[in-house]
Order: structure tokens, then C-alpha cells, then sequence
């Protein structure tokens, strides 16, 4: 077993993760970031109802702030985030100590310069982006009274997503889910008293919920900095005469950036298939957003299991060991795909039990078990594929999830506008969103499938 130590001290052979039964070790390692995920789904319900007692023009306002906030988000912890975590696994796996050490800072200095970027370019661009929304008057006011405070912290929040990568990367995710679910209790009382007040005191609307969510994010930082410090990696890392090194960058970047663009294809074909959607009315909307809140709620699941292949995957590709990294890749892809996929025909075949939990409009409902009935069956490759990314992460082979990303948006895309062109029903865009997710799940288990990883390394010639 690795032994926490100094950064001078020798470093062993192997990792404990290239030798752990896969099964037990992958619940080790994704069920504490599948909690932290369920708990955050729970906060944001909190977020909601906060924002929600302070008016209509402050859910507007949220809603306009929301998709660039979340893609941010997303690209911290799941995107350049999964790099950061995929980059430090392979280097433990390989017993590449002195990369593994300078990975930290150069991670830490990543994270400070996205949060900073995201902080100009809010400042910058925000305000125009929500009036392209369609934000305007008090919505707008409100979008700003809380984008312009919350990015101020832009960079808390890109390095606490890093500090919990390196330890994800590491094999500690328990450590980052513990302080995570910390930070989590504290915000929502906090948030709460900061935005409605407590007492006479009127709170300070929109810009408490941002001064919590800055306040929790520092927290956050500092404790999870404070767990690597003390040997959270397993090794006590030290800046001292850490050169930056572009090669390091790149290893975490290679992997980031196709990550960050797979984030931004699935953002796109949200709001393409919304409006494809639109073109049948506000109530088909509405029924669709009911329908399609399942899919956002099975992601983040996939991403717990994923996030833990990550670092299973990384190891066994450091240590050059293909053999576990696919093993390790099946064995967590099929249960994301019977997981979500119980979850996904469960819910198949009482469609109209899980519509009348949001809504009583017989329209609305009847709109959300169309979606559900076509769509639902496939979550299992929904969940299969999506896990499968990030298993590609540890793997550092983006490529194919990468193009998978694209042709899900294409087939969707040009399958839901035939059937508007063709004057089908609104079944028949749900049918192309159902064949997109059968072309992304298909597409990237298919080829894992026939070409699997191999070693990119020439093996070395005997001696004559």
C-alpha cells in the first residue's frame, strides 16, 4: 500500500488501485461523489425556493443567470476538472512522484487563471448575453444584482473544483465529498438568512444568495487545500523547485479542453432541441421540460460513477496496464447502464405517475408521457455513454467521445427538424432525441468495443 510521505522519499512501485478488487474499489471511489451529487440536486431545490420567495423577476433573473453559472460549473469539476483528476491518477499510476507533486501547482495555477478569465468575461459579457435571452427591466436587474457579485468569486470556485480533482485523482474522493457535504449544510441556512433575512432585517435579496455561495466557496477551498496539504494524496506535496512545465499542462488540458467542448455540444443541442420544441407551443414546452427533467436528474448520477472510473482508469493507463483499465471501464459502464436504465424503464412504464408530480395540466402530461414513453428506454445508454466519457478521461482517448458528442447533436437535431419539415406530431422529435442517445451510447461502446485501449508505448527489444 502506499505509505503518506515526503516528496524527497521514494516512492512505491504500486498503487494501491492497480491491485484492489475493481468492483469494491469503484464503490469506494464513486459513491461518496454520487452522494455529494444527490445532496447538490438538494440544494438546488433550496436555491429555488429562496429565489423564489423573492418574486417573479428574481426567477427570471435566475433563469437568465443559470446557463452560463452551470456551464462554468460543469467545465470546473466534470470538464477541465476531469483532467486534472485523469492527469494526477496517471501519474501515480506510473510512480511518476515529482510530475505528480508539480501537477498540483500546476493545477492550482489553471484554476486561478480560469477563475479570473470567467470573471472578466462575466463582467464583460454577461449583460448582453441575458439581454439575448430575452432579459429585460427588473429580470435584468436581478440577473446582474447577482452575476456581478457571484463572479467576483469565479476563481474560489475553479480552485475548489481543482483541489477536489487532485484528491478524486488520487483515490480520495471521501475526503473531497466530506468537506463538500460540509460546505453544502453551511450554505443553505446561510444563503437562507442572507437572502430573505431573519428578524426585522430584509436581507440582501439576490446579492446574499451570491455572498453565500463566495463565503462557502472560500470555505470549501481552504479545507480541501488543507486535506491535500496533510498528506490527502498520499504524499506531502511541496512547491518548492516546481518548474512549470508545458508537457504538464498539456496533460491536463488534452483531456479538458475536448471535455469542455463535448460540455458545450450537449448545451448546444439542449437549446436546439428546446426550440425544435417550441415550435409546437408553450404547452409542449412545458410538457417536454417535465419529460426531459429525468435526463437532468440520471446525469448526475453518471457522473459519480464516471468520475470514479476516472481515476481507476488513470492509474491502470499510468502503470500501462490496459488490461484493468478495460476491465475496470465494462465492469462500471454496465452498472451505469443497469442503474440508470432501471431507473429510466421504471419510469417508462409509469409515465403518467411521474408527470402528475410536477404538474396537473392533462396537456402538459400528456405532452411529458409522449417524451418519457419514446425516450425514457434509452437512458441506459445515456448512462452507459456518458460514463464511458469519463472513463476515456483516465484513459486520456477523448476522440471518440468527442464525436459521439457531435453526432448525438446532428442526428437530433436533423431527425426532429425533418419531423417538423415533414408535419409529423411532436412524437416525432422525441423519436429523433431517442435515436441521438441510441447513436451516442452505441457509438462510443461500439468502437471501445472493437478497437479497445492499448498501450501507445513501443515495447522495449531484448538484447541480442
Amino acid at each position: 500500500m502506499l505509505c503518506v510521505c515526503a516528496v524527497s522519499s521514494e516512492f512505491l512501485v504500486s498503487h494501491p488501485l492497480l491491485t484492489a478488487p475493481i468492483g469494491p474499489a469503484l464503490l469506494r471511489l464513486a459513491g461518496p461523489t454520487t452522494g455529494v451529487m444527490v445532496l447538490q440536486m438538494l440544494v438546488a431545490v433550496a436555491d429555488i425556493y429562496f429565489v423564489g420567495r423573492l418574486g417573479t423577476d428574481a426567477l427570471a433573473g435566475m433563469a437568465l443567470v443559470f446557463p452560463f453559472m452551470a456551464l462554468m460549473v460543469n467545465n470546473a469539476n466534470g470538464g477541465i476538472g476531469g483532467g486534472v483528476a485523469a492527469a494526477l491518477a496517471r501519474a501515480l499510476g506510473a510512480g511518476r512522484h515529482d510530475d505528480a507533486n508539480a501537477l498540483v501547482f500546476h493545477a492550482l495555477i489553471l484554476g486561478a487563471a480560469f477563475g479570473l478569465g470567467f470573471t472578466i468575461l462575466a463582467w464583460a459579457a454577461a449583460p448582453a448575453f441575458y439581454r439575448l435571452l430575452g432579459g429585460s427591466g427588473p429580470a435584468l436587474t436581478q440577473a446582474l444584482a447577482f452575476s456581478d457579485v457571484w463572479y467576483c468569486g469565479a476563481i474560489a470556485v475553479w480552485l475548489a473544483a481543482f483541489i477536489a480533482a487532485l484528491l478524486r485523482g488520487s483515490g480520495n474522493a471521501a475526503a473531497s465529498a466530506r468537506i463538500t457535504v460540509i460546505a453544502s449544510l453551511v450554505y443553505v441556512p446561510l444563503a437562507g438568512a442572507l437572502t430573505l433575512g431573519t428578524g426585522d432585517w430584509p436581507g440582501w435579496g439576490m446579492v446574499g444568495l451570491a455572498i453565500a455561495s463566495i463565503a462557502t466557496s472560500i470555505a470549501a477551498a481552504l479545507l480541501l487545500a488543507q486535506a491535500v496539504w496533510r498528506g490527502g494524496l498520499g504524499f506531502m506535496p511541496t512547491l518548492r523547485g516546481v518548474r512549470l512545465q508545458r508537457r504538464l499542462f498539456a496533460d491536463i488540458l488534452h483531456v479538458g479542453i475536448i471535455s469542455v467542448l463535448g460540455t458545450l455540444i450537449a448545451s448546444v443541442a439542449a437549446m436546439v432541441m428546446t426550440g425544435l420544441v417550441g415550435q409546437f407551443g408553450a404547452t409542449a414546452l412545458a410538457g417536454y421540460g417535465v419529460g426531459v427533467r429525468l435526463e437532468f436528474m440520471l446525469a448526475p448520477l453518471a457522473f459519480g460513477i464516471g468520475t470514479g472510473l476516472t481515476t481507476l482508469v488513470g492509474v491502470a493507463a499510468g502503470a500501462d496496464d490496459w488490461k484493468r483499465a478495460m476491465r475496470a471501464t465494462w465492469i462500471g459502464g454496465l452498472v451505469a447502464f443497469g442503474f440508470i436504465g432501471a431507473i429510466g424503464w421504471t419510469v417508462a412504464l409509469l409515465p403518467e405517475t411521474w408527470s402528475r408530480l410536477f404538474t396537473s395540466d392533462p396537456p402538459v402530461i400528456a405532452t411529458s408521457v409522449s417524451y418519457i414513453t419514446h425516450v425514457a428506454p434509452f437512458f441506459c445508454l445515456f448512462g452507459l455513454g456518458l460514463t464511458l466519457h469519463f472513463a476515456s478521461q483516465g484513459a486520456g482517448r477523448m476522440v471518440v467521445p468527442f464525436l459521439a458528442s457531435v453526432a448525438r447533436l446532428v442526428v437530433a437535431t436533423v431527425g426532429g427538424w425533418l419531423a417538423i419539415v415533414w408535419g409529423m406530431e411532436i412524437a416525432g422529435v422525441f423519436v429523433a432525441i431517442a435515436i441521438g442517445i441510441i447513436v451516442y451510447g452505441v457509438l462510443i461502446a461500439g468502437t471501445l468495443l472493437l478497437s479497445p485501449w492499448r498501450s501507445t508505448v513501443p515495447p522495449e527489444r531484448s538484447s541480442p
